[in-house]
This record gives C-alpha cells, sequence and structure tokens, in this order.
C-alpha cells in the first residue's frame, strides 16, 4: 500500500549544502511565514478554545502541538525533499472544532482528531488523494488560493487607513528597497520593512506590555480520547476534507505554480502521522499550509527555497517549547504590523495566482466562481468557504466550459 508514496527525486542535501544555500532571503522569507503563523492563526486557537471552554493549560498545550510537531515535520519533509514543504495545522479545521465544543467535550474532540488521522494516513497511502489532484483543473484551484489570498492584499489597504504612522514607514520601505536593485539585493524588501515597523513601533510606544509574560517552557497536556458517535459523524469528514482539499489542495497548487513537485500523497500521509501526533496533545490536525508556502518561496533561488523551509520549522519547534513566551511577544506587537507584513510578503504571490487563474484562457468561468465563493467566505454544513469555492467552480465549469475538461482529459 505504501508503494504510492512518492521517493525524493532531488539527492538530500548535508550540512554543508545547506549551509551554501541559505541565505539572508531565505531566512527573511522563514521569519515572516513563521510571523504570519504565530500571530492571527494562534488568535484563532485562543478564541475558539476560549469559546469552547478549554483550560489555560489545554491551550498552551494545543499550541504546543501545532508548531512543535508540524516544525519537527516540516524540517523533516523539506529536508528529505530538498523542496519548500511547510506544514502547519488546518485553520479551517479549528473554526470548524469550535461549534462542535458547545455540545462535545474536548475528550470527544480529540477522538474525533484521532479518527481523522486514520482516515487521512489511508487515504494518502492508498494514492487516491494524487489522482483526485490530478483531476481537479489548476485554475480553479488557484481562483481558490487567490480567494483565500486576496484578503491579505486588502489587510494591507486597510491597515494603512487604520494606523499609517506603522503601516506608512513600511510600505515607503518596502518600495524603495523593491525599487533599487543594489540595496534590494543587499536587504531584502521584507525584511527592511520589519526592521521600520518594529523602530516606529518602539518610537511611537505602540508595545501592549500586558500581554509579555515571562519566560516559560511549554508542558503538554496528554488526553484520553472518549469515542462518539456524534463527534466522529460531525466532524471526521468535514476535518479530513479541510486537510486534504482546502489546505494540502493550497499547499500543493501553490507550489506547483511556483515549479516545484510536492509529493502529494506523501504530504497527506505524513499529514495523519501528524495529525495523531497533535490528537496526543490535544491539537488540531496537521497539513501542509497554502500561505505559509506561499511566502517561503515568494522570492530567491527556485533550488534554495528549500532552506526557507527549514528556517520557518526550526522557529517553530522553538515556539512550540516556549509558547507561553513567544505568544506573549507575537501579540504585543499592533495588529498593523503583522497585517502589513503578511501584505506585501504576498503581493507577487498574489498577482501569480491570478495570472495562474485568468492567464491561460482555459477554465476562466469556473476559476471567477471558484475566486468568487471562496472571497464570499460563507461556510455551509461547517465546511469553509475555500472548499465550497472549488464544488461551485468546478460544477459551473462542468456545464459551461466542457471544451476545456476535454482538452485537460486528453492532456492526462
Amino acid at each position: 500500500m505504501l508503494a504510492h508514496l512518492e521517493r525524493p527525486t532531488a539527492r538530500t542535501p548535508g550540512l554543508r549544502q545547506i549551509f551554501a544555500d541559505f541565505g539572508l532571503t531565505y531566512f527573511a522569507n522563514g521569519l515572516i511565514g513563521f510571523i504570519f503563523s504565530a500571530t492571527g492563526p494562534v488568535a484563532i486557537i485562543l478564541s475558539v478554545g476560549t469559546r469552547g471552554g478549554l483550560s489555560q493549560a489545554e491551550l498552551a498545550s494545543w499550541v504546543f502541538g501545532v508548531f512543535f510537531i508540524n516544525g519537527l515535520i516540516t524540517i523533516a519533509m523539506s529536508w528529505r525533499y530538498k523542496s519548500p514543504l511547510g506544514f502547519a495545522w488546518t485553520i479551517p479545521g479549528t473554526v470548524l472544532v469550535g461549534p462542535a465544543l458547545q455540545h462535545l467535550s474536548f475528550a470527544e474532540v480529540i477522538g474525533a482528531f484521532y479518527a481523522t488521522s486514520a482516515l487521512i494516513l489511508v487515504l494518502g497511502a492508498s494514492g487516491w488523494v494524487k489522482r483526485l489532484m490530478s483531476s481537479l483543473p489548476m485554475p480553479i484551484v488557484m481562483g481558490m488560493v487567490a480567494g483565500v489570498f486576496l484578503r491579505f492584499g486588502l489587510d494591507l489597504v486597510r491597515a494603512l487607513h487604520s494606523d499609517v504612522g506603522i503601516a506608512g514607514p513600511m510600505v515607503v520601505a518596502f518600495l524603495l528597497l523593491s525599487a533599487s536593485t543594489v540595496w534590494g539585493k543587499r536587504i531584502p524588501p521584507v525584511i527592511g520593512a520589519l526592521v521600520v515597523g518594529a523602530i516606529a513601533i518602539g518610537l511611537l510606544g505602540r508595545v501592549d506590555a500586558s500581554v509579555v509574560h515571562s519566560f516559560a517552557f511549554a508542558a503538554p497536556v496528554v488526553q484520553a480520547p472518549v469515542w462518539s458517535i456524534g463527534a466522529l459523524v460531525e466532524l471526521v469528514v468535514p476535518l479530513a476534507i479541510t486537510v486534504l482539499v482546502v489546505q494540502n489542495g493550497q499547499g500543493v497548487a501553490v507550489l506547483s505554480a511556483v515549479k516545484h513537485q510536492p509529493p502529494v500523497n506523501t504530504i497527506a500521509f505524513v499529514s495523519g502521522i501528524g495529525a495523531a501526533l497533535s490528537a496526543m496533545v490535544g491539537a488540531v490536525s496537521s497539513c501542509l499550509t497554502g500561505p505559509t508556502n506561499a511566502l517561503l518561496t515568494s522570492s530567491g533561488e527556485h533550488h534554495r527555497q528549500y532552506t526557507a523551509a527549514l528556517t520557518f520549522g526550526i522557529f517553530g519547534v522553538l515556539f512550540g517549547l516556549m509558547a507561553p513566551t513567544f505568544t506573549g511577544l507575537m501579540l504585543a506587537a499592533p495588529k498593523e504590523y503583522i497585517m502589513v507584513l503578511g501584505g506585501l510578503a504576498m503581493l507577487r504571490v498574489l498577482q501569480g495566482a491570478f495570472v495562474a487563474s485568468f492567464g491561460g484562457g482555459k477554465f476562466t468561468l469556473g476559476a471567477l466562481i471558484s475566486l468568487c465563493v471562496t472571497v464570499a467566505d460563507l461556510g455551509i454544513l461547517n465546511i469553509g468557504a475555500a472548499f465550497w469555492g472549488l464544488v461551485a467552480g468546478f460544477g459551473v465549469s462542468w456545464l459551461m466550459e466542457k471544451r476545456d475538461f476535454q482538452a485537460l482529459a486528453n492532456a492526462n
């Protein structure tokens, strides 16, 4: 059954090769990817868990699991395949768990996490996931990805409107470094924006000291699962969909668009392993993340971008080990600082997603529908809009763009 798992095509790099391929650009991309993961997505976990009645220890254990375990997976996979393969956790799945915690115990939810991991493992090992991905038209998938990423561009504009004192200098620094070929090579534009923003925060006295806590290591909480038919029916299939189709689909599409060759079945299989390990400490399922991989591959030479993923993974492991400390530090910065960093880093990525959706002349109507439904951000049956964007785009294109499907079938 494991024969369907893809083997690495590139030689696994040694330490000397990794250091030779590493550089400031890749460190910057890895750092920005980490900052993105450690701010807004963490806030979602805290919000969902607090409303669900989880204790502070259970929340800290959840944060430890999603960073430490997925950081290790990211390092192992990116090193083994010499390719950027950034793993995190399913954000739509986290949102999906919120309503379930209102009427299910946390132990029942953890039981559903374990069952989800088993389902993902089987589907990845069977080879079914890769067959599904290859049958989906890439413009429709990228329409969904563009819809997900569009909010980063909009957040950049909103941040300029709401806090120009911080956002303005960051944007100016980014534009000046991007326009200068000499200085742009010495200082990556996003790093320049990051530093200038940090200086602006310090000068304006905008650090929220109330959320900065004393140094502390994480203490994972291991809980025994409780098996509940209601929890399994409500959560397992939707969680698996968010991992395999929504999250892994985004990640694979993003990496494929920049000419990487992600091992689709192996990614699904490893996501299942990560989901099982995460469930042990009360954390939601692992997945190949779309936005973070877009950040990791946003600049630099193609064959060196795996070092950005290694950087991201190392930061994830450290964050997991010291989750209480780092969470306070990250949340001490104004939200506009994070919004601007994410928006600037994603500009070229968002541009590429639109080109991949509408630049080829095929499946353009399906891509448009996929984009619109995803941007609307309306979930149905506790499943996020990104999945329904794919469904709507595929359905409309199947009815209205049959010639494009025939051309895709002939190409395969």
